[in-house]
């Protein structure tokens, strides 16, 4: 392996900080630092990239780009709008088409924007990131679009006006410049932007602070300010509520991760909504939404974290604390997410992190029961109303379902009529015959039982001789769920290794995520992060102990949080792991808060700048646990690690110098890759998919296959 080049710069660290000689990689675009990464980048490729892995590569996309897949779609007005790539428009196509159509087999899709030709006409390489439509006052077909258009798949975006009729954009119509940008209609010619205004309107997680109200044909330098934060807060933010009748503009102070303010406009006056702020408010209609992250005693009611209650929104806002308690979690159900019809709430809930639908009826005093979606276990599903402002269509849903062995199907449903019908399925994209799925619980050192997932033979041998991948997060109450993945299928159950043996993939549910709720998540916050990297531990040692792998068979990966929970696994945990997949990873935990939009996570992870708070991430920084790890002769497993040049939210620079501390102190079999475009995804189009997902699981299995 190649020696790395060291380029010291002076340190720019604090008095407290002893000098990092490798933080000259924090300068993302100098050639120093990019020459660097070509060089790291080549010789990952010539180590990796050959003909098994481009056989594995062209299998991946072939799956992405398959022109069966189920192709999601929104309903807006009597069209169904859809985002699309494949391998003619790699860049991806914005279109639209009528139910009739759409629930035939072939569609017949109105291209409204190619991604492709535009990027081609302008030279600028876009990346599709969503759109806003403008409902029309009158219920009519609606007429325009806010665009939001990536210039490298990272976060910041340009906005640009789109007319529907004619397919285009609107000459003079509004624009602006890419930023990490927030926007919202207020009417056919006003919108709420927040966005960077200049010196002092962004906060420090490089947000914006500020909110502005334009109007058609106005400088958004010079419109007046609708609402601000303080600048240590995440983020400001304003929204209009296009729902007929009703039309709520609310602002929201996202003071960090889990902690928010909300205010209602009303006499063009902001009017606090007077909840603590570790409760998330809603507001749908003429109803008011609570869900407390934390125990929360309201007048006469106890209303525990994670649970959902509604109040009548005038009633409260006069004084009035009469609420219903719509749901209440238990040790194994949580709450995830939330949808409204017309005239009824669907809930999404967990029970041992398989998906349940209830439906709440408001007429009936919010009564929950199941929705009749069809039997199953270990499924994952997802439930939307298809479009509630529609007299047509306002108590329809759309239901999606898969399972670690079962493709997705959506299905379109009407809630009081019975099942639903599937719509569109995705074929199967590997042969699942003899697989079996299987929910165990290891006991982490604390005596929490830990679940997680184990897909492979049924007829699995227990001699510790299969190779395993684990995959993890256990972060900012995101929930992992047994959803089908053609790529894990193809890339590692379907793949035979020397030994004859099948991979097995196992999914942990560790702590920090939302899997049994806000309280799963805090109880591995700030100070007790180091319960996430010792359920993920356990788990790891409770497959040995049940002898379905061995160290020298297990591989781990993670991304993002994930990737600091593997750097974690790397520097504290190196004797569990046969491998080590990090991908655009947190890990220099002393200066994440100066890094990218690093300070907007310091509610999850504390803040190193505070003596106190610095005492225990330092527990939990891959970075600084690397040296104690070298001195004490550490034998590390080969690890790859890799980001994104133009990752905008953790950045590639902490993966950078991780990887070259490693290198320059000799660790053998560490690898480092960094896409140049993707953002925080790790890539932006199919190809590049195919290409980050084919690199991360070659390199695992042919090292503990």
């Amino acid at each position: 392996m190649d020696s790395t080049v060291d380029t010291p710069t002076p340190d720019r660290g604090t008095d407290a900080e002893p000098h990092d000689r490798w933080e000259w990689l924090e300068d993302i675009h100098a050639p120093a630092s990019l020459e660097w990464v070509g060089a790291r980048n080549a010789a990952t490729e010539a180590m990796l990239h050959d003909g098994r892995y481009r056989a594995l590569e062209s299998s991946i996309l072939s799956v992405l780009d398959a022109d069966d897949r189920i192709p999601m779609a929104t309903k807006r007005g009597g069209f169904y709008y859809n985002f699309w790539r494949d391998a003619a428009h790699p860049k991806g196509l914005w279109r639209r088409t009528t139910w009739d159509s759409y629930r035939g087999e072939t569609p017949d899709w109105q291209v409204l924007l190619d991604v492709d030709a535009l990027a081609a006409a302008e030279g600028v390489d876009w990346v599709f990131a969503g759109s806003r439509l403008l409902r029309p006052a009158d219920g009519g077909e609606y007429q325009r679009a806010l665009l939001r258009l990536s210039p490298d798949g990272g976060d910041a975006v340009e906005i640009r006006e789109f007319d529907l009729a004619t397919a285009a954009f609107v000459p003079g119509g509004f624009t602006l410049p890419a930023g990490k940008t927030q926007v919202g209609w207020d009417g056919p010619d006003a919108w709420y932007v927040a966005t960077d205004f200049g010196p002092g309107t962004l906060t420090r997680s490089g947000y914006a602070r500020t909110v502005r109200r334009v109007e058609r044909g106005m400088d958004p330098a010079r419109a007046p300010e609708a609402f601000s934060v303080d600048a240590s807060h995440v983020m400001a933010a304003v929204s209009v509520d296009q729902t007929p009748g009703f039309g709520h503009v609310t602002a929201t102070d996202v003071i960090d991760f889990f902690n928010t303010r909300t205010s209602i406009l009303r006499a063009g006056t902001w009017m606090p909504i007077d909840v603590p702020t570790h409760v998330r408010v809603g507001i749908h209609r003429g109803w008011l939404l609570f869900s407390p992250q934390q125990d929360w005693d309201l007048g006469s009611r106890h209303l525990p974290a994670g649970s959902l209650a509604v109040a009548d929104l005038e009633d409260f806002l006069s004084g009035g604390r009469t609420v219903t308690s719509v749901f209440t979690p238990d040790a194994a159900t949580s709450l995830q997410s939330t949808s409204f019809t017309a005239d009824h709430l669907l809930l999404n809930v967990l029970h041992h992190v398989s998906s349940q639908i209830l439906v709440a009826d408001p007429a009936a005093g919010w009564g929950l029961r199941p929705l009749d979606v069809g039997a199953g276990t270990h499924l994952d599903l997802s439930v939307a109303a298809v479009d509630d402002k529609d007299p047509d269509t306002a108590n329809d849903y759309w239901l999606v379902s898969s399972g670690f062995l079962t493709p997705a199907t959506l299905s379109r449903g009407r809630i009081g009529a019975g099942a639903p019908q599937p719509v569109k399925s995705s074929p199967p994209r590997f042969d699942a015959t003899g697989l079996e799925v299987q929910q165990h619980f290891a006991t982490s050192d604390d005596g929490t039982q830990v679940p997680y997932f184990q897909v492979g033979p049924a007829d699995l041998v227990h001699d510790g001789g299969n190779p395993v991948l684990m995959n993890g997060y256990g972060g900012f109450e995101t929930s992992l769920t047994p959803s089908y993945s053609a790529v894990v299928g193809l890339s590692w159950l379907r793949r035979e290794a020397n030994t004859g043996r099948d991979g097995v993939y196992v999914l942990a549910n560790i702590r920090g995520g939302g899997e049994y709720g806000p309280s799963w998540h805090r109880a591995a916050l700030r100070e007790n992060r180091h319960r996430a990297y010792e359920d993920f531990a356990a788990i790891a040692r409770d497959l040995v102990a049940r002898g379905v792998t061995t160290p020298g068979h297990l591989a781990a990966t993670g991304r993002s949080n994930g990737g600091l929970l593997v750097g974690n696994m790397l520097t504290r945990y190196p004797e569990l792991f046969g491998a080590i997949s990090c991908g655009v990873p947190l890990l220099d935990m002393r200066r994440y808060t100066r890094l990218s939009a690093g300070h907007s996570w310091i509610a999850e992870y504390g803040d190193p700048d505070v003596p106190g708070d610095w005492e225990f991430i330092r527990g939990f920084s891959p970075y600084h646990l690397l040296d104690e790890a070298l001195a004490a002769g550490t034998r590390f497993p080969p690890a790859l690690i890799w980001s994104a040049t133009s990752d905008d939210r953790v950045g590639p620079v902490q993966a950078r110098k991780m990887a070259a501390k490693m290198l320059d102190a000799g660790v053998p079999g560490i690898w480092y890759h960094e896409s140049l475009e993707g953002g925080h995804a790790g890539a932006s189009d199919n190809r590049q998919s195919a290409q980050m997902l084919a690199t991360s699981y070659e390199f695992l299995w042919r090292t503990v296959a």
